[in-house]
């Protein structure tokens, strides 16, 4: 199969266009036929080596971690998927590898695609749809009335997460540049804040949640607009002890983790807030439940641009230059 591999970690260094052998599929996987695959930040990340100490890939690595496609082959434990199924998941850590014309997923990982949706539009839901899923419902467990502000509301985690919360029943803030303030509206946000004219922490006062996605001086400046008892759930660091503990780390590692997050949680104690940190996780189950949610009309993708699968390089410079509305994704077949 064509499959897009790193072969060492660098900064900003190419993927390089080569033919792999299909991947073995295990008991509990099924074999999906990648028609698109999204684009994330995630995977220029690893590329760059950001987690080597915490997800140690083996080289030569297929990176890509959202997949929309059509079942192809099941193994013999699998018993929610057939062939010709259409699918869509965000792959599991250590088996990702959308950047194919085939890849490997568990079924505990997998749901149907939602009907009425393009597999373009498909593969750009799963990453960002679990991550706000697991950041408001699971983590902050957001309820009706209260207020959450979400940062950098235009692009992919924030475009969804808006328009979850405001399902949720929760007054949303957000933070974008002047030519998308009419997106972030339009998708539900109550308070936008355009962050090139005005500071966030002068504006938003006692909110109940944030989910921080940017970097550690937006981190800082988060607490201050949090009621007490407030939470504050960072998909950007730092890692927590609890995400130790979550990925069974090795002693060392647990150590440095619980060092490089010391500061930001005594702050948070301080200023009687919690702090958590999420690295989300592949899950059918909860795609299914967004799923609904989307084949009712509830929420709706926002896809920036389709790259052809030879542009995959191209796909993952946008993605780091910041300008993204919404989702990319890569049309493989």
């Amino acid at each position: 199969m064509k499959a897009f591999v790193l072969n060492g970690y660098g900064k900003k260094s190419a993927l390089r266009l080569t033919d792999m052998p299909t991947p073995e599929l295990r008991d509990d996987e099924v074999l999906v036929q990648v028609h698109a695959a999204g684009v994330n930040l995630l995977d220029s990340k690893i590329r760059d080596g950001e987690f080597k100490l915490i997800l140690p890939y083996r080289m030569p690595l297929v990176l890509g971690h959202d997949v929309a496609g059509v079942v192809v082959k099941v193994g013999p434990r699998v018993r929610q998927f057939k062939a010709g199924d259409a699918v869509y998941a965000r792959v599991d850590d250590f088996r990702i590898g959308t950047f194919a014309e085939f890849v490997p997923v568990k079924e505990a990982s997998l749901a149907h695609k939602p009907e009425g949706l393009s597999m373009q539009e498909a593969a750009s839901i799963p990453l960002v749809g679990l991550t706000a899923w697991q950041a408001l419902v699971e983590v902050a467990q957001l309820k009706k009335g209260q207020k959450v502000f979400i940062q950098a509301g235009s692009g992919g985690v924030g475009t969804f997460a808006i328009q979850l919360a405001k399902h949720l029943g929760a007054t949303v803030a957000t933070t974008t540049s002047t030519t998308n303030v009419p997106l972030v509206k339009r998708l539900g946000a109550d308070v936008v804040i355009d962050y090139k004219t005005h500071d966030f922490e002068d504006v938003l006062r006692d909110y109940d949640v944030v989910l921080h996605s940017q970097d550690s001086k937006a981190l800082e400046k988060s607490m201050h607009v949090l009621k007490r008892g407030g939470k504050l759930v960072s998909i950007s660091g730092p890692a927590d002890p609890a995400f130790g503990q979550q990925i069974k780390a090795p002693a060392l590692v647990k150590l440095v983790i619980r060092m490089l997050s010391a500061g930001v949680r005594r702050r948070a104690r301080a200023l009687g807030v919690d702090f958590s940190f999420l690295f989300m996780r592949a899950s059918g189950s909860q795609l299914a439940e967004i799923t609904r949610l989307i084949e009712a009309g509830t929420i709706l993708p926002v896809v920036d641009k389709v790259f052809p699968f030879e542009a995959t390089n191209e796909a993952m410079a946008y993605v780091e230059s910041g300008r993204a509305k919404g989702k990319l994704v890569v049309g493989v077949q």
